[in-house]
Formats: structure tokens, C-alpha cells, sequence
């Protein structure tokens, strides 16, 4: 799941540097939630363009990365910012860990 929400972050990020057009002195933002049963990441910026998939041909270098969000996630989505902006977010399940049998003392007579 870690290797899981790195790559997508990643996408996530690379599409607010290149097509978000921050301008100068603002940031993006990263933010994560976790809760019982999933991650939850967010990358906000300041732009209102809300970001589109767009089917890749197969030579193309970019133009994947909402395809693998997409794929990859239980779910996504585009939430406006209280300000100025948007949050493209993302969320994963948590794998349950199998939990070792708790040893009892056990009271010998």
C-alpha cells in the first residue's frame, strides 16, 4: 500500500508543478488522513482547473497519471478549497496485519 499512495502522490504533484501554473509565492499543499480503514492524500493548489483523464497513445510520455490514479485507488476526486483553489485527492484500504494469538498466563495448581 506504501508503494501505492508514493506513486500516486507522486502523479498527483507532478500534475499541480505542470499543469496548475502556481504562481509565484504560492505553494502546493500535501496532506494526509489516515482513519481506521483508509489513507486519505490530498495535493491542493491554487488554480480552479480542474484536472481531466485523457486517454494516452501508446507513444506518448505523459498523459497516465489520472489513468493510474484512477486504477490504483478505491477512490478520487476534485474538492474546491475554502479560498482559492481545488484538493485532488485520493484514498487506499488499509491491509488488515494479521495480529499474533495473545499468550495467557495460565495459573498452575
Amino acid at each position: 500500500m506504501l508503494a501505492t499512495a508514493e506513486l500516486l502522490l507522486s502523479e498527483l504533484v507532478t500534475n499541480a508543478v505542470r499543469h496548475a501554473h502556481v504562481p509565484p509565492g504560492q505553494e502546493i499543499e500535501v496532506r494526509y488522513k489516515l482513519s481506521d480503514s483508509h489513507l486519505r492524500v490530498e495535493v491542493a493548489d491554487t488554480s480552479d482547473v480542474q484536472p481531466e483523464q485523457r486517454a494516452a497513445d501508446n507513444g506518448d510520455e505523459r498523459g497516465r497519471g489520472l489513468l493510474l490514479v484512477d486504477s490504483l485507488a478505491t477512490k478520487w476526486g476534485v474538492s474546491p478549497r475554502n479560498v482559492i483553489g481545488k484538493f485532488v485527492w485520493f484514498e487506499l484500504p488499509l491491509r488488515d496485519v494479521p495480529r499474533q494469538p495473545q499468550k495467557r498466563a495460565v495459573a498452575v495448581p
